[in-house]
């Protein structure tokens, strides 16, 4: 602690010297002022250092690593050549680390540490794709900053979240921790979680830096296989992939992750078009961009650096900041600055982006802030945060199909019979990115359903789902052959009123490096499925997945289905208060459904063509063997109850397109409806699509009310990149949709001059 009082008394004294100091009040001013007089005691290599970040790499409770790579990487943390550490979490892991940069570095430059806190820390809220089906954008924003207070609590000042990538294709993995396939809805959302983990200030102690990820085009990897190439065009990078990125830094973001793949031939890493020109010349980004994991050394293995040495001078040149885990920086770039192959200014600029963001959380104020036992103490694993997650959980939920009502479930006499290994799982419910939460400690739908007491229920497997054991880095093994545990779910099926089956994927079969080639219900569950319903058809599917699933025949067949995700650490309790219509389900899908995965990449925004059909005739865009339409629609969602939509008014009033539509709750109870507003751009400079999502609301409304919803179209909805990346508003017709999803056909037109 001393060396940092005594850092901070030169920092002053540079300050004092500097004639401008006077004049710039601001905060940020104040901010890059210290920035610089630091840089100016700074040494190339402890400049370097900064940008260098290491994974932990010993048990600090430990002896001090005394060889090998662990030993190197103490040392380098000793010299101040070490800017951030991530994967130390806890209270006195992380004062332990903090404290050999603070007290035994030269310069005492404080760390900033780094952890996934994706849904959450401890406690975990929904996966984000299940958060993002609620387009409950407050509650988000809460369920991030309950993320940020308790990850906070535990020592981290930085999270690698949200990640904003846009994707069509369901057989990505990594679409569970996304917002889905619209861009217009992934902005909103990104910025929702931005302003979560961050707040208002960010030296407040129970905020975190956040991180807009993947830089960019990740999620447009081609045949959904993580870490593959991606290939676009200039329309789609520009009114499809960046936008959320864009809203990201607008919202304020301090750090971006640029991603694995490659865009166009040229690895995001080392792409300067997408870091440089794009995030800080276009949009003069002044936060700094850190590598994924080991993604500059991969360089190499795209084929495009010949070795670590040119990966570290192509990452640098481009404008990645900080290298996680290659280990490249560190080595190399030194003497690529002294053989000038990549500046000193670069190296200074990366330096000078990371001290501010260090400078803003607060940490060369007091660099052991984040160290507070009793915070860690009473917040972690808190009711508060448990709390939080059963609303977030609740909200996330999207019922899909309620044949003759057979939903909500009666309170009193019913039999149930309840079948799934995933009913019983306390674990799946947590989902991929779980890294701190303790095993099993989610609540189970059994758990759940056994609070209604007044029914008789009744529990069986089913089926083993898989065998083996399940962790963040093995692949899963299914279970294919073994049906032994079909009987009892047989017998308990014959005897119930009605039957809940919860199927899907356990939690490890969605996340990164988690691609599908098929999105049914693996292993055994289809023919469980099947079996049940051949002895009693009153069921319903509660399905447990990170992403869109291909449920063709339980759609055609099953009378209720309800989507409910990857729900986190309260997941069975808010699942059994949505099937007892304790709570009126109000999600909508934040992604389309395909009838088979052959329809993939299937979204409601595609383009026309020129023979979109349907024709008599072969000739137009269409499957010989399967209709174009999707399974369940983007923005589609069910309710105990039902809306009606009327009186869609359009006009122009100073240069914007005011909309307006009557919503009347048709039905017998309560419920929130998410109206949702999408236009068409009929002739355009570029082809537009056939329909783009550019406003919603969710409004309550008792039975028989109605309520007038107004939207605005501004320029910022109405316009688009055209091909010389110009933002354009061009006048002309368009069509205006306002429904409870993509397929509304309640439309009206406007000429916009």
């Amino acid at each position: 602690m001393r060396k940092i009082l005594i850092l901070n008394l030169v920092i002053i004294s540079f300050l004092s010297c500097n004639q401008q100091a006077a004049t710039k009040t601001s905060n940020n001013n104040v901010i890059d002022q210290k920035v610089d007089s630091l840089l100016q005691l700074m040494t190339l290599e402890e400049k370097i250092g900064q940008m260098n970040q290491y994974n932990g790499f010993w048990d600090v409770t430990g002896p001090v690593p005394s060889a090998g790579d662990a030993a190197k990487k103490f040392e380098h943390l000793k010299k101040g050549w070490v800017g951030s550490m991530l994967n130390v979490r806890g209270v006195e892991n992380v004062r332990k680390v903090q404290k050999i940069a603070v007290e035994e570095s030269r310069l005492g430059i404080p760390l900033i540490i780094g952890f996934d806190v994706i849904h959450g820390y401890e406690t975990q809220s929904p996966i984000p794709l299940a958060e993002s089906a609620s387009w409950d954008l407050e509650a988000i924003k809460k369920s991030a900053q309950m993320a940020a207070k308790e990850a906070a609590a535990a020592g981290i000042n930085w999270t690698f979240a949200p990640m904003v990538d846009i994707s069509r294709d369901a057989r990505w993995g990594r679409v569970m921790e996304g917002a889905g396939e619209d861009p217009y809805l992934g902005s909103k959302i990104g910025v929702a979680r931005v302003e979560g983990f961050q707040g208002d200030d960010l030296s407040n102690p129970y905020t975190i830096a956040a991180c807009a990820k993947h830089f960019a085009a990740y999620g447009f990897a081609e045949s959904g296989k993580d870490y593959n190439t991606a290939d676009v065009g200039l329309s789609t990078l520009y009114n499809t992939i960046l936008p959320p990125f864009k809203a990201a830094h607008e919202a304020g973001v301090k750090t971006f992750m640029n991603s694995f793949n490659e865009l166009n031939g040229i690895p995001a890493t080392g792409d300067k078009f997408l870091q440089r020109d794009i995030l800080k010349g276009e949009w003069n980004y002044e936060g700094f961009v850190v590598s994924d994991w080991g993604s500059i050394m991969e360089m190499m293995a795209h084929g495009y650096a010949k070795d670590k040495k040119h990966a570290a001078e192509l990452a640098a040149n481009a404008g990645s900041d900080m290298d996680m885990e290659s280990y490249a920086y560190v080595n190399e770039l030194a003497s690529l600055v002294k053989e000038g192959k990549v500046s000193e200014e670069h190296i200074t600029d990366a330096a000078r982006r990371i001290l501010r963001v260090k400078f803003e959380l607060g940490l060369f104020e007091d660099p052991y802030k984040y160290c507070d036992e009793s915070r860690e103490k009473e917040i972690i694993g808190s009711k508060e945060m448990h709390d939080a997650a059963l609303d977030m959980a609740k909200k996330s939920i999207v019922l899909l199909k309620n044949e003759d009502n057979l939903l909500p479930l009666k309170k009193n006499g019913q039999k149930i019979a309840l079948i799934g290994a995933l009913a019983s799982d306390t674990n799946s419910p947590l989902g991929n990115w779980r890294l701190a939460a303790k095993d099993n400690s989610a609540v189970s739908v059994v758990e759940g359903m056994k609070a209604y007491k007044e029914n008789e229920l009744m529990y069986a497997e089913g089926t083993t789902l898989y065998l083996g054991e399940t962790n963040f880095p093995s692949e899963l093994v299914l279970n294919t052959t073994d049906k032994s545990k079909f009987n009892e779910a047989v017998s308990i099926a014959k005897k119930a009123d009605v039957v809940v089956m919860v199927l899907g994927e356990v939690g490890y079969q969605s996340g990164e490096a988690r691609s599908r080639s098929k999105l049914d219900l693996p292993g055994l569950q289809q023919e469980l499925l099947e079996t049940i319903y051949k002895v009693n058809k009153n069921i319903v599917l509660v399905l447990n997945n990170g992403r869109p699933l291909a449920i063709t025949w339980a759609d055609e067949n099953i009378p209720a289905i309800v989507e409910a995700w990857q729900l986190g650490s309260q997941a069975g309790n808010a699942i059994a208060q949505v099937l007892y219509g304790d709570y009126n389900p109000s999600g909508k899908l934040p992604m389309t459904f395909p009838r088979s995965v052959g329809q993939v990449p299937i979204y409601y925004n595609y383009k026309n063509t020129g023979r979109p059909g349907p024709k008599k005739e072969v000739f137009w865009s269409h499957y010989q063997d399967e209709t174009n339409k999707p399974l369940y629609p983007f923005g589609y969602g069910l309710s105990y109850t039902s809306f009606e939509y009327k009186n869609l008014k359009a006009s122009i009033s100073s240069g914007n397109i005011e909309v307006s539509v009557d919503i009347t709750n048709t039905g017998t109870v309560e419920g929130k409806e998410v109206a949702q507003l999408y236009i068409r751009d009929v002739i355009a400079s570029v082809t537009r699509p056939v329909k783009e999502l550019k406003g919603f609301e969710m409004i309550a409304l008792n039975p028989s009310e109605t309520k007038t919803v107004t939207f605005k179209l501004t320029k910022d909805e109405l316009g688009f990149y055209n091909n010389q990346r110009e933002f354009v508003v061009e006048p002309g017709e368009f069509k205006i949709f306002v429904g409870g999803s993509s397929d509304s056909n309640l439309e009206t037109t406007i000429d916009y001059k």
